[in-house]
């Protein structure tokens, strides 16, 4: 089977179909999968942080104008919000800071930002794997809608 991998970067979106397999690589990052089973269509959201300060900057960055945009192009596609749902990776604490600043609480306050906007969207978190201290690698196969975890501290994970 002929399929494409889609490298989704930072503060970015990808949407495809099956076959096509996404991939992005996250840190303190969050990356929200979204996915219909019944068309095997999905993408990847790569936010960044959890709120949109500047309204300059691209909505695709942060997790509270990220989400309803990615939730926007898959309808313009055909997909029923009821029948989408989610798996979340990332949001690890990727530096050890003396005190507890802002820069050491990104990761834990993406997932916590994430996990607010997709219950306000009556999205389910069907599996995640977040937090920790060390990044990922996630493939999104869009014919299962398997996410596989790599990581160099752990096993491949399958969510």
């Amino acid at each position: 089977m002929d399929f494409s991998l889609i490298n989704v970067g930072i503060a970015d979106l990808g949407i495809s179909q099956s076959p096509n397999i996404l991939r992005t690589i996250l840190g303190s990052c969050v990356g929200i999968c979204l996915y219909d089973p019944k068309s095997k269509t999905g993408g990847i959201s790569h936010i960044m942080l959890p709120v949109r300060v500047n309204t300059e900057s691209s909505r695709k960055k942060y997790a509270d104008t990220a989400i309803p945009l990615f939730i926007e192009e898959l309808e313009k596609k055909g997909i029923k919000k009821k029948n989408i749902i989610a798996k979340i990776v990332g949001g690890a604490t990727m530096f050890q800071f003396s005190d507890s600043s802002m820069m050491s609480e990104i990761g834990k306050n993406n997932i916590v930002k994430v996990k607010e906007v997709l219950k306000g969207m009556d999205i389910d978190i069907v599996s995640e794997d977040v937090g920790g201290n060390y990044g990922r690698t996630i493939d999104f196969y869009l014919e299962t809608g398997e996410v596989k975890v790599k990581s160099r501290n752990v096993a491949i994970k399958v969510l």
